[in-house]
């Protein structure tokens, strides 16, 4: 399960509405499965910012110094699937880490609706969905 605090939830749609009709994607920041904050990141993928998201290396450095610098981890990425449902694909399979939270919601015609966790499994198989609190 992961957990998001205060403010985190409205944070992470709030991108969505903002980014949309693109795909929005961000860090999430916080301890022991709680996310305290998220940190906006550029989607600078090549393939166009409507259908992907790329996290660059530079900005993942980035968002690991924020989480150290708030005494924190980084705990995963959430993105946004504009006019698409809240599920991972196979896109999202190919460049996930085993580790790490990964929050997807949907934004259809500028609106923010569901949103759901997911976990890649150890061996890179597939995602699980995880509970959010």
């Amino acid at each position: 399960m992961i957990t998001l605090g205060e403010g985190v939830d409205r944070a992470i749609r709030g991108h969505g509405i903002e980014t949309y009709p693109n795909e929005c994607c961000g860090a999430l920041i916080g301890l022991e499965g709680v996310v305290t904050a998220t940190f906006a990141l550029p989607n600078t993928t090549e393939e166009g910012p409507r259908r992907r998201f790329l996290v660059r290396p530079l900005d993942y450095r980035e968002a690991e110094r924020r989480a150290s610098e708030a005494g924190a981890e980084l705990l995963g990425f959430y993105h946004s699937h504009p006019d698409h449902p809240a599920r991972p694909s196979q896109y999202d399979l190919d460049h996930a880490w085993p580790f790490f939270s990964y929050i997807i919601v949907a934004v259809r015609g500028g609106v923010p609706e569901d949103m759901t966790s997911w976990r890649l499994r150890e061996d890179r198989s597939a995602f699980d969905q995880e509970d959010i609190a």
